[in-house]
């Protein structure tokens, strides 16, 4: 009797790695409780729920039959329209409804856009330390995620004497996230510029996650002025997430802007993969972009604030250095030489009941490093880390 061969799965995806958070919050699962209780930093969640008028008007929206059927492909138009006049302010240059597109998060966002930029062979740059689901995407598409190495002493800014460099015959983006996960630093005006130029130069996309756009410090009055100062409809795709200023990352809402033939095409992956997004909640913050305008403004500087005292408290800390910080995280050397970041979270979470990230989640080059997501606690916990690491040693 002939054994057949076990049936195989697809080598690029058996070949990425398994998504970390879960792990990481594994590890939490065994502190006992004795620092008082579990400071949870390890995941980009909003700290606090959305306002009770926005819930309502998507219980409304949930209370319509129209929202039990498909909608367009790309989003619905109300939500389209919406948030072409949002970033026409935002930016400020006009932008067509045909020019955006709605999907189940940013996440898909950026897997829907990368698959209609490469295919399996090719390279995108990504600035190390990444954001672990960029990697991850790549892998799994058979793309290489080539990296772009962005100094600590630079602030983990990337730099395009650095990119230029890696760019072959094969690389058809690159990808730029600002305010960044996972080291919070903010990219400037000229440092986007100059991505652009160099993208349009070599022919090649610059794609920009701007997942943490709402959370730039109070005194940076515009992201970037790639859109209304550049052709960029030829080389430059924006994302974003609706989750973290809305609070509402349940729902599973993103956008991407790109060209209206960009837009097309991408709208066959959206075809194959979701449909449509879901339509209450399109609904819902078709709304609550002017309906929460002034709780949104009030966020950021909740945010910021988190971002200020997190520095302040880390200050006193010998060995520990904040080495970025803004928007949503930290990126934190730990003073530990020689010991896996793994290990330093493990004990760290175990005996004083504080999870963070290992920095190797971020990409290679990342032992002494660990992520901080600073705004899903309110600011007594930040006043509290202080105390839970002093004298912590591993």
């Amino acid at each position: 009797m002939l054994t057949a061969a076990p049936a195989s799965l697809n080598p690029d995806l058996l070949d990425t790695g398994t998504p970390p958070i879960p792990e990481a919050q594994g590890w939490a699962r065994a502190y006992d409780g004795r620092s008082g209780p579990l400071i949870d930093l390890s995941q980009a969640v909003p700290g606090s729920p959305p306002p009770q008028a926005l819930l309502d008007k998507l219980a409304e929206a949930a209370a319509d039959p129209a929202s039990t059927r498909y909608g367009a492909i790309v989003g619905d138009a109300a939500l389209r329209e919406a948030y072409a006049a949002e970033i026409s302010q935002v930016y400020g240059t006009q932008f067509a409804p045909a020019e955006i597109a709605i999907t189940s998060g940013c996440n898909q966002a950026y897997v829907m856009t990368m698959m209609a930029l490469a295919r399996a062979g090719d390279n995108v740059l990504l600035p190390t330390p990444w954001y672990f689901n960029h990697e991850m995407t790549l892998t799994m598409l058979g793309i290489q995620a080539r990296a772009l190495p962005c100094a600590p002493e630079a602030g983990f800014v990337p730099d395009v004497a650095t990119a230029e460099p890696l760019i072959d015959e094969r690389t058809r983006a690159i990808v730029l996230v600002t305010p960044n996960n996972p080291t919070g630093a903010v990219y400037s005006l000229e440092t986007i510029a100059a991505f652009a130029e160099l993208c349009a130069r070599r022919g090649i996309w610059l794609v920009l996650d701007e997942t943490y756009r709402d959370f730039l410090p109070a005194d940076v009055t515009k992201p970037h002025e790639v859109f209304a100062a550049t052709r960029w409809r030829d080389s430059v795709i924006g994302l974003y997430s609706f989750s973290k200023a809305y609070a509402v990352p349940g729902w599973r809402l993103g956008a991407i802007t790109a060209a209206e033939p960009v837009i097309a095409q991408i709208g066959k992956v959206l075809d194959c993969v979701q449909i449509s997004p879901v339509r209450a909640g399109q609904a819902a913050v078709t709304w609550g972009i002017d309906g929460i305008r002034d709780w949104r403004e009030k966020n950021r500087a909740e945010i910021n604030a988190r971002a200020d005292l997190f520095r302040e408290t880390m200050a006193p800390l010998n060995g520990w250095r904040v080495l970025s910080a803004g928007a949503y995280f930290a990126y934190v050397a730990h003073p530990f030489a020689d010991v896996p970041a793994a290990e330093v979270v493990r004990r760290l979470v175990s005996e004083r009941g504080v999870l963070a990230l290992p920095g190797p989640y971020f990409g290679p080059g990342q032992e002494s490093h660990l992520r901080i997501a600073i705004a899903n606690v309110a600011a007594d916990r930040i006043g509290q880390l202080g105390e839970r690491l002093k004298g912590f040693s591993v």
